[in-house]
């Protein structure tokens, strides 16, 4: 796959399937996240690096924009009504915000338990387990975590309440660009979403870019999205004055 790189680009490099990887995703810059496959899943963690108690609130993000899916213009607040990033651009449309992730348990019940020892690389790993070693490395740990995005992956709601995966929504090539609105660790998880019905265990990988961007405008579609977008920004500029 073919992977073009801005003139902006300060970073790039290739995250494996079913691996975790983490980053201090600094103000005035963007990761951008491009399928490297079909059926890929990205779960995502976000906390404000310069005070770890601020963190993503998905259910606050999903009421203050009254939306069920992440797309561009949305923005990620944490739970203290800042914008932790913006989504500025997507091919998709549609990334989901309420499937959770994969733990042992789950992997070993759907895909057969597979251990390092028996598999070498090729073990099958859980989100779950991925997001704990990785908040670990910043004297995080369990009280720690908090509801995850899956970037690539659908999740329809219907009116009585029941959940379905659409199978085929993330395709290679697809992308999603964040923007930092503040220096935030992002964490990121390339297992498999915990609702695929695929019997398969897949890694898909994704390209992963990090370049410098400018300060949103006040004609930004993100800042424009929502009416309490607009309020969310200015907490979130007065905070860095």
């Amino acid at each position: 796959m073919s992977f073009e790189v801005s003139s902006e680009t300060l970073w790039q490099e290739t995250l494996p399937g079913s691996s975790t990887w983490s980053h201090v995703l600094k103000r005035g810059t963007a990761l951008r996240i491009t399928a490297g496959g079909d059926h890929a899943n990205v779960g995502a963690l976000m906390l404000n690096a310069d005070n770890f108690s601020e963190r993503l609130n998905l259910p606050d993000t999903l009421k203050a924009q009254h939306i069920a899916r992440l797309t561009t213009g949305a923005v990620l607040y944490s739970d203290m009504a800042r914008i932790l990033c913006s989504i500025t651009d997507d091919t998709l449309g549609w990334h989901d915000p309420l499937g959770g992730c994969s733990d042992a348990a789950m992997v070993a019940a759907k895909y057969g338990p597979l251990d390092y020892q028996t598999a070498r690389n090729d073990w099958h790993q859980n989100a779950l387990d991925g997001f704990l070693i990785e908040l670990a490395k910043y004297g995080l740990g369990p009280r720690d975590l908090m509801m995850n995005i899956n970037f690539f992956s659908k999740v329809e709601v219907k009116d009585d309440g029941t959940m379905t995966f659409i199978e085929g929504h993330a395709k290679a090539a697809a992308s999603v660009e964040l923007r930092a609105e503040m220096n935030t660790l992002v964490i990121l998880n390339t297992c498999q979403h915990p609702m695929d019905p695929d019997p398969a265990y897949r890694s898909v990988p994704v390209e992963l870019e990090i370049k410098r961007v400018p300060a949103p405008a006040a004609d930004d579609v993100c800042r424009n999205f929502r009416l309490e977008n607009a309020r969310g920004f200015t907490l979130t500029e007065r905070y860095f004055l």
